[in-house]
């Protein structure tokens, strides 16, 4: 997985602040279905189970579990950012599936994902992600 994140960083820490926690989300999205489909592929799953799993992982519910099991380990930095995506309101109403609670928080952790890469902490971003697979081992 490490070499799918080593690009340069798109932009340094004090430009990343001045985004809306909305556009790091977005940022977020795509970057946590990456490290998610990425995972899925070394387990060697055919390709219908791995697109179901998939779905499941980035779904607000899941991401928003994913945000409280990392909590603990974030930065004071890495937390305000998380803070600011959870607390964004977005001018759209969230999916049926999941709470307002659930779809902040999902909000928070894309904030936070889309800071790391877009600031080239992808090191930091592995580290995260790392945890939370060896988490979701250790829940099967």
């Amino acid at each position: 997985m490490r070499a799918l994140l080593t690009a340069e960083p798109a932009m340094a820490p004090e430009q990343a602040r001045l985004l809306s926690p909305l556009q790091l989300a977005y940022v977020g999205d795509s970057v946590h279905a990456l490290l998610v489909r990425t995972y899925l592929m070394e387990k060697n799953l055919p390709v219908r189970d791995m697109h179901a799993d998939a779905n499941r992982a980035v779904s607000a519910v899941s991401q928003a579990r994913e945000a409280q099991r990392i909590a603990p380990l974030l930065t004071e930095e890495e937390s305000d950012v998380f803070r600011r995506g959870r607390n964004a309101h977005p001018h759209h109403a969230g999916p049926r599936s999941a709470s307002a609670g659930e779809y902040a928080g999902a909000t928070g952790l894309e904030a936070l994902l889309g800071y790391l890469y877009l600031t080239g902490r992808t090191d930091r971003l592995l580290i995260l992600a790392e945890y939370l697979q060896s988490e979701e081992k250790n829940d099967a």
